[in-house]
């Protein structure tokens, strides 16, 4: 075998499990954070987890921005607080108590949060793989919330998605240079307890989708021929974010 090859073979059955059971049972964290502090190599396993995605073009265009700072947290939660009025109006009438009990306080309350970042200049004007599609900077840091979010089930941690706020807003606070995008912002502490199923599911905001009414082949709108067979690693079913 070449030097630079390693095998292939499938995990152990208890090692693939491990890795289905994060994904089944990652949830998107509001209000149930510890006050407790991660410690500084946890914070540092999170971080080379979401550091070794996957990249298009190998471009690596993350950045990851710790905030511990209290006024710059309170200052990011009052940019979501005005951003989220504005959301709440969005829906119809009869939505909006129900909107209102999906209260997000990770900003405040969880001991770390992290704003993530996509450099479109890291790997310079042609990138192997976003000759055609600009975006694929933006997907690949995507991929880098993933692992870290993934990371953070395994290790008891919980982690929140901040979507409900300006950009630019942002940026001003934190001093992000005009040309590098937010991807994501995040608030990540220890939990006790996470909900069975996501927590919009249980609280009726949306129902999972049918994954058989999602699956098509070879053309879009075409059903596959033959059935992909239901089921789950390690007696997890799929429940989603």
């Amino acid at each position: 075998m070449h030097d630079d090859l390693v095998g292939a073979a499938p995990f152990a059955e208890h090692e693939r499990d491990a890795v289905y059971k994060a994904i089944h049972t990652r949830r998107d964290v509001r209000d149930q954070f510890l006050s407790d502090p991660l410690p500084d190599n946890l914070v540092r396993r999170l971080l080379e987890a979401a550091h070794a995605a996957p990249s298009v073009g190998f471009m690596q265009p993350w950045n990851f921005l710790l905030i511990r700072c209290q006024a710059k947290r309170q200052a990011v939660w009052e940019a979501f607080v005005r951003a989220n009025e504005e959301a709440e109006a969005m829906f119809p009438p009869e939505r909006r108590s129900a909107y209102r009990s999906l209260k997000l306080e990770g900003i405040r309350k969880a001991p770390l949060n992290i704003c993530i970042t996509c450099d479109p200049d890291r790997a310079g004007p042609v990138v192997l793989g976003r000759t055609h599609d600009a975006r694929m900077d933006a997907f690949s840091t995507v991929c880098a919330i993933q692992n870290l979010w993934l990371a953070a089930r395994a290790e008891g941690v919980g982690l929140g998605w901040v979507s409900i706020f300006y950009e630019n807003e942002l940026k001003a606070i934190l001093g992000i240079p005009p040309r590098v995008q937010i991807i994501g912002y995040l608030c990540i502490g220890y939990v006790d307890t996470l909900y069975a199923k996501p927590e919009l599911e249980v609280k009726g905001w949306r129902k999972r989708l049918s994954l058989d009414d999602l699956i098509f082949e070879d053309r879009w709108g075409e059903t596959p021929e033959a059935t992909v067979t239901p089921g789950a690693a390690g007696g997890q079913a799929p429940q989603g974010s």
